[in-house]
């Protein structure tokens, strides 16, 4: 049986904490910045916890990663 595969793209967005949360970056801040207030902008820097219906789909992706707890 061969070895299942890793989804690069998902490995790259998420990062598994130590405690077992999934972290991702907030969206709307890759381009089109100009419009948008300072104040919008600095909202949305960071890391945020993935949404708990999303974590099946993520933990299909990431099959090697630990299991998620909520």
């Amino acid at each position: 049986m061969p070895k299942m595969k890793t989804h690069r793209s998902a490995a790259k967005r998420y990062k598994i904490t130590g405690s077992g949360k999934v972290l991702r970056q907030k969206a709307g801040k890759g381009h089109l910045l100009a419009h948008k207030s300072s104040a919008r902008k600095n909202r949305l820097t960071g890391t945020t916890e993935v949404f708990e219906g999303n974590l099946k789909m993520i933990s299909k992706e990431l099959p090697y990663k630990k299991k998620f707890t909520r």
